[in-house]
C-alpha cells in the first residue's frame, strides 16, 4: 500500500512561498532524490502548472536542476483539477471523485505519492488520505502568504526530526 506524503518548505511563521526561498544546494540534492524515490505526485492544477517548468530543458540548467527534471519527468503524476482538459507527459486528470480515485492509488501502489500544494493537502486531510506530513522549516519569517496548513490542523505526533544542510529542520509527523 502506497503511503501519501505531504511536504513542503515552509517559513517560522508557517507559510510556503517558493519564490520567498530557495533550498541550498544540500536541500536540492535532498529533493532530488526524494523524487527518484517517489511512486508518483498528485497535485492540484496550480502547482502542477507551476511543475510542468520542468518538463522541458533550459540552457541555463546546471547538473543538479537537470537531474531533478530527470527525476521528475520520470515519475507519474495525477492531476486533480476540474478546470483542466488535459495534462502533459506522464500525467493522468483527475477530475472527479477525487477520494476514490487517491484511494484507488494507494490501494494499488506501493512506496511513497508525494501530494503538492496546501489546498490539495487539506482537501485529502479533510478525507483522512494524508499518511504524512514533513515540513521543512527555513530560518524566514514571511508575515503572510499561503499557510501550510490550509484548514484546521489535524491532531499531530511528531515521528522525525532532521537537519538538511546548514539550516532547515524537517519535522515528520503522522496523525495522532
Amino acid at each position: 500500500m502506497a503511503k501519501l506524503v505531504f511536504g513542503m518548505n515552509q517559513s517560522l511563521d508557517g507559510y510556503v512561498d517558493h519564490m520567498a526561498y530557495a533550498p541550498s544546494p544540500t536541500l536540492f540534492h535532498h529533493y532530488i532524490e526524494q523524487a527518484r524515490d517517489q511512486v508518483g505526485s498528485v497535485y492540484g492544477r496550480r502547482l502542477y502548472e507551476l511543475m510542468c517548468y520542468w518538463d522541458e530543458d533550459h540552457p541555463e540548467w546546471d547538473a543538479a536542476r537537470r537531474d531533478f527534471a530527470a527525476a521528475w519527468r520520470r515519475q507519474q503524476k495525477w492531476v486533480v483539477s476540474r478546470s483542466l482538459k488535459s495534462v502533459g507527459p506522464n500525467a493522468t486528470l483527475v477530475d472527479n471523485d477525487i477520494e476514490a480515485a487517491i484511494r484507488a492509488l494507494k490501494a494499488q501502489l506501493v512506496g511513497e505519492i508525494q501530494v503538492g500544494g496546501p489546498d490539495l493537502a487539506r482537501s485529502l486531510t479533510d478525507l483522512g488520505l494524508i499518511d504524512e506530513y514533513r515540513l521543512y522549516l527555513h530560518p524566514v519569517v514571511l508575515g503572510r502568504g499561503k499557510p501550510f496548513f490550509a484548514g484546521p490542523r489535524p491532531p499531530l505526533r511528531l515521528v522525525a526530526s532532521d537537519r538538511i544542510g546548514e539550516d532547515v529542520i524537517r519535522l515528520t509527523y503522522v496523525p495522532a
